[in-house]
């Protein structure tokens, strides 16, 4: 008994000098794929937060200081001090990070659209624009940033239209897209380039999608992947839907992301509801329950299809705070994610990694 408390003593020693430490879901997932997470610069002011992205992941995207309005906001002026916050904190703890996003009809400042006298822009502006953007963005984070969302969100929801009638669309039209390719690719020739949407497992949005990618390599524009939102809930995708997608893309030579993910325990809205949230703001043991068995299937899934999928994004890192704490419903909380609202890992978590 004395030597096997004293062999118990040595083992415990050496855990507490030397190597032991607790499993992130990074080391779990190292033989599938980098496991990322979308981060604010706050998220490093943060002890405890800080220590759970670097426990956990070994990826991360900024939710929002590279999209065009935080990063550019006056023609003349960048604001890079939160986007190389994110950097060095990468850096400083041998992470990937992916770029989000260059181009987007959302967060667009309006002085990209018009001119001093505040008429629309022509066609040569608004390309000349844009190139210069993504030219300074994309340079000043080259071999930073190994992969970038491009586009994003280019296709609609409703409409058999194939393109979003944005005002990238409607000044440019659709070769807006090739072109942001190519200026990314000119400034960074080694950086991975996707287009990114969500919806992509719904078959009328999925077959968009599919027109335009392969439109776009038909063409020889330089695009590596499609990145997969996974903006979902417990009530969708089913694993018919999401193997479907990742086949589809993949097919095409192309490399596929889950570049958003999230889980809600509320039915998926993709448009803001005007009325505010009325009930109780509670995450019953029903909704843990379908949510585990929705993160489970999502994981199965691709494990299973780990020879084409390059990165897992969670967008955001706990149930502390969540974009869908005000979207589509203001004032109504959500529980999308493997983290509760103390940092926690809820059952979910242990769902993720048992197998």
């Amino acid at each position: 008994m004395n030597q096997i408390i004293k062999i118990a003593l040595t083992l415990f020693l050496v855990c507490m000098t030397i190597s032991c430490k607790v499993k992130g879901l990074k080391d779990h997932y190292e033989a599938y794929f980098p496991i990322g997470v979308a981060v604010n610069p706050d998220h490093f002011d943060n002890v405890e937060e800080s220590k759970l992205i670097r426990s956990q992941f070994n990826s991360m995207t900024p939710e929002n200081v590279m999209k065009m309005g935080p990063i550019h906001p006056k023609e003349n002026e960048y604001n890079w001090e939160p986007a190389d916050k994110v950097i060095a904190f990468a850096e400083q703890n041998n992470m990937k990070v992916r770029g989000h996003a260059l181009i987007w009809h959302n967060q667009t400042p309006d002085w990209f659209f018009i001119t001093e006298k505040g008429d629309e822009v022509s066609k040569e502006i608004l390309l000349d624009r844009m190139k210069k953007h993504i030219t300074a963005v994309v340079s000043r984070y080259k071999g930073k940033i190994y992969a970038w969302d491009v586009v994003n969100e280019a296709v609609p929801d409703t409409t058999t239209n194939v393109y979003r009638e944005s005002k990238f669309y409607k000044i440019i039209g659709p070769e807006f897209i090739a072109k942001a390719f190519e200026y990314a690719h000119e400034a960074d020739p080694d950086a991975l380039l996707f287009y990114n949407d969500y919806d992509t497992e719904k078959k009328s949005k999925r077959d968009k999608i599919l027109f335009l990618v392969k439109d776009l390599i038909e063409k020889k524009v330089p695009i590596h992947g499609v990145g997969l939102q996974a903006h979902w809930s417990i009530f969708e995708p089913t694993k018919e839907e999401l193997e479907t997608s990742i086949k589809l893309f993949s097919d095409l030579g192309l490399q596929v992301q889950i570049t958003e993910l999230d889980v809600s325990v509320h039915p998926k809205v993709n448009e803001p509801i005007k009325e505010k949230f009325k009930g109780q703001n509670v995450f019953t043991a029903e909704m843990e329950n379908q949510q585990i068995e929705k993160y489970k299937m999502i994981f199965d899934v691709l494990r299973k299809n780990s020879k084409v999928i390059s990165g897992v994004t969670f967008w955001n890192l706990s149930d502390k705070t969540t974009w869908l704490d005000k979207f589509p419903v203001e004032g109504r909380k959500d529980y999308p994610l493997l983290f509760d609202q103390n940092l926690k890992p809820k059952k979910v978590y242990d769902t993720v990694i048992d197998f």
